[in-house]
């Protein structure tokens, strides 16, 4: 357990969120863009076909948490653990999926705006989040779930998600390693997250992107297109504890 001062308000860890909303869609891009995006976190892609890396664009709504209400847009890659051998399946088509299996794989957080001031130095002081202040406008009252996302006046994306098919028990994931990176550093976060009403569906979501430096950075992995999957969930919980640094 440690303890942060944050704008006067003392932050215990393990932080935790008591309940979230959260709508997700993954796509396939392409690995060597992708590869290149991330070279500043000393990180790499994980290949899940050859060629192919996975970038998650999600969007949040948190309604009650030790961080206070906000809303959060992440773009977000899958990556190899830190220390993980170097790819070993080659160019098979299914390489990716035996590197998976023996090493695992982990979520590398490459840009993460919010709503609210707190929540952005909380992220990034305690665990080295890439937070941001920008617009982000949800539109979460029918089952088409939206997030028009607007960062310096400039449109970032619109970004809708239809519902899929109920998955009917609770899931929780507890071993997936979060990294972040923030002036100069790569740390590793241990979460965990539960998730109750969630829905998955192939496809599922329709991506229109904007002007901003970040919209044409996806632009330049192949987005828009249709993405292998979506995943909403209605109410999720969650528990981060404190950061370890792994690189430099």
């Amino acid at each position: 357990m440690a303890r942060h001062l944050i704008q006067g308000q003392t932050i215990t860890t393990p932080v935790r969120i008591r309940a979230a909303s959260v709508y997700g869609a993954a796509y396939l891009v392409r690995a060597d863009p992708a590869r290149a995006v991330i070279a500043y976190s000393g990180l790499d892609v994980t290949e899940v076909f050859p060629g192919k890396a996975l970038c998650t664009l999600l969007f949040v709504d948190y309604t009650d948490g030790d961080l206070g209400a906000y809303r959060e847009f992440g773009v977000c890659f899958a990556v190899r653990p830190h220390g993980a051998p170097r790819a070993a399946g080659g160019r098979r088509i299914t390489g990716g999926l035996e590197d998976l299996r023996a090493y695992g794989t982990g979520a590398f957080v490459h840009w993460l705006p919010v709503d609210q001031k707190f929540t952005m130095e909380a992220g990034r002081d305690v665990w080295g989040f890439p937070k941001e202040i920008a617009d982000i406008n949800l539109r979460l009252a029918s089952p088409y779930k939206r997030c028009i996302l607007r960062k310096d006046g400039r449109l970032v994306l619109d970004l809708l998600t239809r519902p899929g098919i109920p998955v009917p028990a609770p899931v929780t994931v507890a071993s997936l390693p979060i990294y972040t990176h923030l002036e100069g550093v790569t740390r590793r976060v241990p979460w965990s997250v539960s998730l109750r009403g969630l829905r998955v569906r192939p496809g599922g979501a329709h991506i229109r992107l904007g002007n901003h430096p970040v919209a044409k950075e996806l632009s330049e992995l192949g987005l828009p297109h249709r993405p292998l999957f979506t995943a909403t969930a209605a109410h999720a919980s969650m528990k981060f504890g404190d950061a370890t640094r792994v690189f430099p």
